[in-house]
């Protein structure tokens, strides 16, 4: 399965002109989109976030057209990439949550953006008690980082929030998001997606295209691009449905589209992968006593946990190896309080039905299917 949404070169230079148009001009406001993507996150936010959030200038956050929010776990000193950093909401808040050691990069083809994000550097500089600014924005195109001059292993985490689906070779997003990232780094973000392919001309509708939608992948082909680029296969943590007003409805008819926040992780090829009971030692923040890796994990402070082979190398070859113990599976180890699974869930279409009606139930080392 190839990437459905290349186009030719003369097409995708009339789609970034067509971008750059809807978000520089057309959209002034959150509440200009026509669709809920922008809608409350899929799950609570943590207290660490929320705080975070409460600090964003709000000429900042009233432009905010994500779909999720990309804030992975253990920031601490971290560098950051940010992939269509639009006014700068999400690179302010890592840049609170990555600490004055940290670092924050953001990047957007939309130069209107830019200069929003720009022009509060200062103002949460001073608001977040540092000396000097860990949080920079720069114009470019988030399929050509080399153009920007991002360097090979530069970067530990790189986030997304809803704007994989604008661009139009999203293998060339991802092949570029591998090359930064150091080994062991995650790539963490939201996006759209879609559960058939638009017709051709529903492709070209210009409003479409600026709402995410006429980009927006199959689920199925992002697990085929990471697992051609060399990313670990993507691990599904949340989604929910996104409605859209009367106008797109009529053009789209029985499409179904969500939003879902995968995490992409770039581990060295030898990496060992084998089956490994793991416990959470804690001292990850916001996951004080337990930490919801995927819609198939939440680790529990204390209790061991068995993994399958390919988190068991994510988890040892990542951030996270100082916040967990690893066990073999063994006898003499003790009982175990997760067996292997049944069914490993990556469908974003299927969760986020299953997570409307109330009937998921939790992931491995979660309450209801581990006992």
């Amino acid at each position: 399965m190839s990437d459905s949404s290349v186009v030719s070169d003369s097409d995708a230079r009339q789609t970034y002109d067509d971008v750059k148009d809807y978000y520089g001009k057309c959209l002034n406001d959150t509440k200009d989109l026509k669709t809920s993507a922008c809608a409350a996150p899929a799950k609570p936010l943590p207290k660490h976030l929320s705080d975070a959030l409460k600090d964003i200038h709000q000429d900042v956050s009233s432009r905010y057209f994500g779909c999720g929010l990309s804030a992975p776990e253990c920031l601490e000193s971290c560098s950051v990439l940010d992939l269509g950093s639009g006014s700068g909401r999400d690179c302010y808040m890592l840049g609170k949550l990555v600490g004055e050691n940290g670092r924050v990069i953001g990047i957007d083809m939309t130069e209107e953006q830019v200069e929003v994000a720009q022009r509060y550097i200062d103002y949460h500089t001073q608001k977040f008690g540092y000396r000097q600014p860990n949080v920079e924005f720069i114009t470019g195109y988030i399929e050509d980082l080399k153009a920007a001059k991002l360097e090979d292993g530069m970067f530990d985490i790189i986030i997304s929030n809803c704007v994989i689906n604008l661009s139009p070779d999203k293998t060339a997003v991802l092949k570029e998001a591998y090359r930064v990232l150091k080994d062991g780094g995650e790539m963490y973000f939201s996006d759209m997606y879609i559960n058939k392919r638009l017709t051709p001309e529903l492709k070209k509708n210009k409003v479409l295209w600026g709402e995410g939608i006429s980009g927006a992948l199959m689920w199925e082909e992002l697990f085929q691009i990471a697992e051609e680029i060399g990313f670990c296969a993507p691990r599904l943590v949340t989604a929910r449905h996104i409605t859209v007003n009367a106008e797109l409805q009529s053009a789209l008819g029985d499409y179904k589209i969500i939003s879902a926040t995968f995490r992409l992780f770039k581990i060295p090829q030898d990496a060992p992968k084998e089956k490994r009971r793991v416990t959470y030692n804690g001292g990850i923040t916001g996951c004080e006593e337990e930490m919801q890796f995927d819609a198939n994990y939440t680790f529990k402070v204390g209790e061991a946990v068995e993994v399958d082979e390919e988190l068991y190398a994510i988890l040892k070859n990542s951030r996270f190896e100082d916040h967990f113990s690893f066990l073999p599976i063994n006898e003499e180890s003790g009982p175990r309080r997760c067996g292997t699974q049944k069914e490993f869930l990556s469908d974003p279409f299927r969760f986020a039905e299953e997570t409307s009606k109330g009937t998921k139930t939790m992931g491995c080392g979660g309450k209801k299917s581990c006992s």
